[in-house]
Parts: C-alpha cells; structure tokens; sequence
C-alpha cells in the first residue's frame, strides 16, 4: 500500500494518539488535528511513551517518527490525505459536523476511517453527502499495540474501498475481519459485554471478589483467547470427534449455565462496589502505573506468539 503515505487523524485522545504513532512507525506522515490547545504535547508524549513497544514488536523498521504535523482545522488536516482515521468524540451530531466539514475538501481517491466502538455505519453515513469511500474501522485499545480492526462497509460503500483499507491495515501489522451485519458494539466489544456482564453478576452476588474473578480470567481462559477463539478451542476441547463431539457431550451443560447467567444492570450501588473492588486489586498503583504493566504484558504476549501465527 506505497500509494497511502500521507494519513490525517481527525481526533487525538487516546485512540487517535495511539493510532498516530503507529502510522508513523509504519513509514507513514501524520497530520493531527484535535480542538484540545493541549493536543500537539499530549500526543508527542504520547508517542515518545509508544515508541519502545513499537520498536520491541519490530513494527519501526520503517519509520519516520518525525513526519508528524498538526493542523488548525479537520478541513486543513484532510487536503493531501490518502487516507483518514477519524477519533471525533462519540456522538452522532459531533461526528456529521466533522464529516460536513472535511468532505468537500476531501481528495478524491481518500478513505475515511471511522473508529467508532459503538454507533453504526448506517447512522455515521447520514453525516454524508456521499458515503462511499467511508467505512468502519474500528480498533481495540490501544491500537499501537492490539493488532485488531473490526471492517463494516454496505452497499453505499465503493467496491474497492473495503479492499483497500484491508490492504492498508494489513500493511501497518493489523489483524482485520469483516462484520457482514451492523450490531451496536460490533463484534469484539459485544464479547467483552457479555464476559464482563457475568463478571459484574458475580461480584455483586458474592461469587467471589472482583480481584479473584479477574484472575479467573487472566489465569484462565484469557490464557487460551490470547491463542485462539473460544469456538476453536472448544473443538481442540474433544479430541478427534471436534466441535461435534464437544457440543453433543457438553449442550445440556452450557445450556444449563446460559439459563443461570445473570442481568445486572450498572446502577450506583453495583458501580460503587465494583470501584471498591478495583481499589483493593489495585492496591495504590495509579492507572498510569497499571496501564504500563498492562502494555509491557501485551508486548511480550505479542511477541511471543507472531512467530507462529
């Protein structure tokens, strides 16, 4: 993908600060823009605290980690773009004012890449006079780090966009898969409700401590969804007989376990004992703290699996 070397990041908080310092580990110039006064600091130390995980993952060997610039406007920060990551905040009005006013200063052959965690591509093309060479591309936090990005197009899409824009984050070291149908949430994130919902449930019926029920999940099955997809495992889980053996042997048991999986809802008293558990597990450290242990832990889990992927 020589021909996207000039990338615009429309947004520049965590995700779009994440998202810069890959593309320019990745060979690519930068271009930001966010309204924050603070923007052009945050995300230089930003960068500065991503590049030895980059550089540990071997994703620099082309990098230009100097070919960054910051615009004034979202109009400026897209003339000249071959390709945009859009970061804009999480609400439809803000997010149709930034497309009305990048498009028509848009060059032609451009895609816009929206890493929206939540709203659908459906409701983001309303913004649009035109949304055809505007797709979903929404990542895992942190993107400088987590390789996936879930890809939604529909048939107001162009039918190379989606091509290209696989192609694109294949070249930067992104792992891609397609959603076929929009669902609120897509498809990673839907995963992680539904686990962290019967997490919540636990806690809150006094299953265990939301220290302990984080560690059954670290120590546990993460362990093997770090390897591969629950649904593979399970037919890794029968032996010769496979997903079939499995799912004949154990139905009556899951199917018992999903009748019994709770529906908590996050009111103030469940939010207020599940701080209170994160107090302990956390045990002063601050998110700062934590998250650098967290990225350290990505990095080496990452590194020791590439070589067999």
């Amino acid at each position: 993908m020589k021909h996207i070397s000039n990338v615009a990041v429309l947004g520049a908080g965590v995700i779009g600060a994440s998202w810069t310092a890959l593309f320019l580990a990745a060979g690519r110039s930068v271009s930001v823009f966010d309204p924050d006064p603070e923007t052009q600091n945050k995300v230089k130390a930003y960068i500065d605290a991503a590049w030895p995980a980059l550089e540990e993952l071997g994703l620099t060997e082309r990098a230009t980690p100097d070919a960054l610039t910051f615009s004034q406007s979202a109009a400026s920060v897209v003339e000249g773009a071959d390709f945009v990551q859009e970061n804009v905040p999480e609400r439809l009005p803000i997010k149709h004012a930034t497309y009305g006013e990048i498009e028509a200063v848009l060059p032609p052959h451009a895609v816009v890449s929206s890493s929206t965690s939540g709203l659908t591509l459906e409701a983001l093309q309303e913004g649009w006079k035109d949304p055809a060479r505007f797709v979903l591309g929404h990542p895992f936090n942190p993107p400088h780090l987590i390789p996936l990005v879930e890809l939604t197009g529909n048939s107001c899409t162009s039918a190379d966009v989606l091509n290209v824009t696989e192609d694109f984050y294949h070249d930067i070291g992104k792992v891609t898969i397609r959603i076929k149908k929009g669902m609120a949430g897509h498809v990673a994130n839907r995963l992680q409700a539904a686990v962290w919902r019967e997490a919540v449930y636990m806690a809150i019926e006094g299953v265990a401590s939301v220290e302990d029920i984080d560690r059954a999940m670290w120590a546990g099955p993460g362990l093997r969804w770090a390897s591969m997809g629950p649904t593979m495992l399970f037919h890794l889980g029968a032996g010769e007989g496979g997903l079939k053996a499995f799912c004949d042997h154990f139905k009556d048991t899951f199917n018992g376990w999903w009748d019994d999986l709770g529906d908590p809802r996050l009111d103030d008293d469940v939010i207020e004992k599940l701080v209170a558990g994160m107090a302990e597990q956390a045990r002063g450290r601050s998110p700062q703290e934590l998250a650098r242990d967290r990225d350290r832990m990505l990095v080496a889990i990452q590194a020791a699996t590439k070589p067999l992927r």
